[in-house]
């Protein structure tokens, strides 16, 4: 079933638009749809909209209930509709290698808005954020970017537009999904040592990394013994930047274990740099 991901500042209409567009599919086009809801997820969790959005780990919970919820309805028929902020580029990669991992088309809605008109919208509504919670999650957005893989087929809807139905119907059903790579397939546990060696292998090649920009190396950077794998990356890359997108890569692993080989690692690794890092 395609994917429709909301993304957003918060009370920027994404709600709204998934309804119209659930409206659409099924009265329009005889499909089923299933609203994935960011705030039912909270609801359920036992938290409020703002205490969650407070605490760094309830919000990893609600990401993690949304993102196996979305996992366990994909199919190639239907729709799913994710309605939250999902705000994190790189919680959006992890919901495309899930799509492209089962072949199934995705597409994301960005409710494109002004902070200061989303904050008007906001303090109307029964349950607003605080000052404090909505200036925090519009600090933290990362807008979406059609260039990108996994935000691509990108559609802008402003809050006066009308939303382009037919265009975001041929973009899931009528084109064909990514194939799928190494990067978005279940990396195996083949070895017993599988997550200590990738543990090691990717903290090596973060290390190069860095001192190949010390020294003034320009990208792109040759994995040693791995012909052809080339990672590119900004000259300005920070250590923090690596070390981040190594933990995510580490905990995506983690969770989607199955059966490869340790030499596999620095490719996938290194897919997973260029695709986060450009």
């Amino acid at each position: 079933m395609p994917l429709i991901i909301m993304t957003g500042f918060p009370s920027s209409g994404k709600t709204y638009r998934a309804l119209e567009l659930k409206k659409y599919f099924e009265e329009q086009r005889n499909k089923t749809v299933h609203i994935v809801s960011e705030l039912e997820a909270i609801i359920k969790s036992r938290y409020s909209k703002n205490n969650a959005y407070l605490d760094f780990q309830r919000e990893k919970i609600v990401r993690g209930i949304l993102k196996s919820e979305v996992l366990r309805l994909l199919t190639k028929d239907n729709v799913i509709i994710l309605d939250g902020g999902n705000y994190i580029k790189g919680y959006r990669y992890e919901l495309y290698c899930g799509t492209k991992a089962a072949r199934v088309p995705q597409c994301t809605i960005w409710t494109s808005i002004s902070k200061e008109d989303a904050w008007n919208f906001n303090i109307k509504t029964d349950e607003p954020y605080t000052k404090n919670v909505f200036d925090e999650l519009c600090f933290r957005y990362e807008e979406p970017n059609p260039t990108n893989r996994w935000d691509s087929p990108l559609f802008a809807i402003f809050p006066k537009d009308e939303c382009n139905f037919e265009d975001i119907y041929i973009s899931i059903f009528e084109k064909k999904p990514p194939a799928p790579n190494l990067s978005t397939q279940n990396p195996p546990l083949s070895a017993p040592n599988y997550l200590y060696e990738m543990d090691k292998i990717t903290q090596e090649i973060v290390a190069n990394i860095l001192t190949c920009q010390k020294m003034g190396n320009t990208a792109p950077y040759q994995i040693p013994g791995q012909k052809g794998v080339l990672i590119n990356y900004p000259s300005d890359i920070t250590i923090g930047q690596l070390s981040r997108l190594r933990r995510q890569f580490l905990t995506y692993s983690k969770m989607h274990t199955s059966t490869s080989s340790i030499e596999k690692i620095p490719l996938l690794f290194a897919q997973f740099l260029n695709s986060n890092l450009n």
